[in-house]
């Protein structure tokens, strides 16, 4: 039985073309070898993953080959290239700064700069995670790095450049190593799957490739477990079951559901889920992000951000003409908004639950009202003493506006201004014509305002039943908030909406109106917006009903019924001078 090698090892990059994307670093290393400008220090900085002591090891083997190929590669060949290759090398050194981080091991290696390489042109010292040194390996390390021998270069390598001292950085030249791209990730793994007859959908290596974030180390570690999982065929579904990844597939069909409101399918699909094991905190991330992908797409220009495959790329671009930007926009927030706040809520799946609701109210209230725009005729609000709204032709309308502002210039008189109002408060819009303005000396300024601001207003017409839906939603957001007493107090009222825009509330005690107020910004932002109505107020009144007649609520009214039954505590209070705060 042969000993396995991981793909990781097996497949690690012995020269600067198969090392994967890092070309700024890789074509920087062989100008400087071929022109011989080393420098006596370099830093490769960087994440895990990404190729820093590859190239550290690719870059010690290339400069002492006595035989470097016309592309500036090691020949593999020579004496030099043979013993790197055998691990048998004299001249490059390895040193795990984790494991030997004191000042004892560095001046060690300093001892060992003072010999010259019996052969080569240079000795090649690779010290890996360099920022675990200690500060007095550092200083005992800082005359060597400035002022080495000519034959000795050093290599430094980290994942925490911040962590080095100003000192050594300058002394150093510095390479910043990039996160790998996936589809960078996913074309190597397809060649590995290729050589080692593996057969395996682009889709899952697409998956194994964003699981591993930018390091192809991870990715390659992923793709040895799921060929141990699968064999020699690995697919996508047995990818997404053994990562526990949620299906992209998913998001699409919630979205599907959210977009014409359906609010029961989608607390449906949000449980599916759940009872599958997958965390509320990470759905809605990637719903968020989701979102972020069906806008994306909304654009040939920036499809080229989508980092999928072309088979999900296409669902993405028939799935984005279905919604529009606004609504997108809109969506993103609400998901961002219960994202950050996931953590601190006490129901976290009611929290997700409640999230999803407003995207269904949201988004399929802009459908219906976007269509219903499409189908009606241009119409302006002319607000007068009486409020009459006229439908206008857009082309009257605009001569109209013209008209006004012209003869708007010739008015001086507010008094005749405000009495010409007052008599044509009933008269049409598209009748008023520029001489009867410049005999009546109207002021069109301020109706002119007045509909273009009445055009921004929103004044959809409160229904009952919607109200009562967003009441119960309220109160569930007020108790996921920590207002349990609030929320209960809310469910217990019925609201009543009078002339169309006033919303009463009839309350048992003082305490809840006055809590009721408190919040009643919050609470007419809320409900303006949910029910698309600039116009809305809030009255909220007291009436005691017998069974809590007798209820005390205030402290000092708890006090005096605990009193009643026990005189004592009255005299207590007197005697240590006690108050009620």
């Amino acid at each position: 039985m042969s000993n396995f090698v991981v793909s990781a090892r097996k497949y690690r990059p012995s020269s600067f073309d198969t090392v994967v994307g890092q070309g700024h670093i890789t074509i920087t290393l062989k100008n400087a070898i071929k022109s011989n400008h080393l420098a006596q220090a370099f830093l490769f900085c960087g994440p895990r993953g990404v190729g820093k002591t590859t190239c550290a090891r690719i870059l010690a083997k290339t400069i002492n080959c006595s035989n470097i190929t016309a592309d500036t590669e090691a020949c593999n060949n020579c004496e030099s290239c043979v013993s790197f290759n055998n691990g048998q090398s004299l001249n490059i050194f390895e040193l795990d700064a984790a494991s030997n981080n004191s000042v004892e091991d560095i001046r060690s290696l300093v001892d060992q700069v003072r010999f010259a390489p019996a052969s080569g042109h240079y000795k090649i010292y690779i010290i890996d995670e360099v920022h675990m040194l200690s500060s007095g390996a550092f200083n005992a390390f800082l005359k060597t790095l400035e002022e080495p021998p000519p034959y000795a270069i050093f290599i430094l390598a980290t994942t925490e450049k911040h962590k080095i001292i100003p000192t050594i950085l300058s002394r150093c030249q510095i390479f910043d190593f990039n996160r790998i791209k996936v589809e960078d990730i996913s074309k190597h793994l397809q060649q590995i799957a290729k050589k080692e007859n593996i057969e395996a959908d682009p889709e899952a290596l697409h998956i194994i490739a964003q699981k591993a974030e930018g390091a192809l180390r991870d990715a390659l570690s992923i793709f040895d477990q799921m060929v141990t999982f699968s064999g020699n065929k690995v697919t996508y579904k047995d990818v997404i079951n053994n990562l526990n990844v949620l299906d992209y597939e998913y998001y699409f069909r919630i979205t599907d559901q959210i977009l014409p409101g359906n609010i029961s399918s989608v607390l449906l699909t949000f449980n599916e889920l759940l009872n599958e094991g997958f965390d509320g905190h990470h759905f809605i991330a990637g719903l968020s992000g989701h979102f972020r992908d069906l806008m994306v797409a909304k654009d040939e220009i920036t499809l080229q951000l989508l980092e999928v495959t072309e088979a999900v790329r296409e669902k993405y671009k028939v799935q984005s003409k279905a919604v529009e930007l606004s609504v997108l926009l809109k969506l993103i927030d609400i998901c961002n908004s219960c994202d950050l706040s996931y953590k601190s809520v006490r129901n976290q799946r009611l929290h997700v639950e409640i999230a999803l609701m407003k995207m269904c109210a949201l988004s399929g209230k802009l459908t219906v009202n976007e269509n219903a725009m499409a189908a009606k005729p241009v119409v302006v609000e002319k607000v007068a003493v009486e409020k009459t709204t006229v439908a206008t032709p857009v082309a009257q309308m605009s001569k109209n506006v013209s008209a006004i502002a012209s003869a708007s210039q010739e008015s001086a008189k507010p008094e005749i201004a405000k009495a010409t109002t007052a008599t044509k408060a009933e008269e049409p819009l598209a009748t008023i014509s520029l001489s009867g303005l410049n005999a009546k000396q109207a002021a069109p300024d301020k109706t002119e305002s007045t509909d273009v601001k009445s055009e921004k207003k929103n004044d959809r017409p409160v229904v009952i039943e919607e109200l009562n839906r967003i009441w119960t939603l309220y109160a569930a957001l007020q108790d996921n908030n920590g207002h349990t007493n609030l929320s209960k107090a809310l469910l217990r009222t019925e609201p009543v909406v009078i002339n169309g825009t006033e919303i009463h509330v009839t309350v048992d005690n003082q305490v809840l109106r006055d809590n009721l107020l408190s919040l009643k910004s919050e609470f007419l932002e809320y409900f303006k917006r949910e029910l698309q109505n600039d116009f809305l107020t809030l009255e909220v009144r007291v009436e005691v009903s017998e069974k809590v007649l007798d209820k005390p609520y205030t402290a000092r009214e708890k006090f005096k019924k605990m009193a009643e039954k026990n005189p004592e505590l009255e005299n207590f209070r007197k005697q240590f001078d006690l108050n009620f705060d």
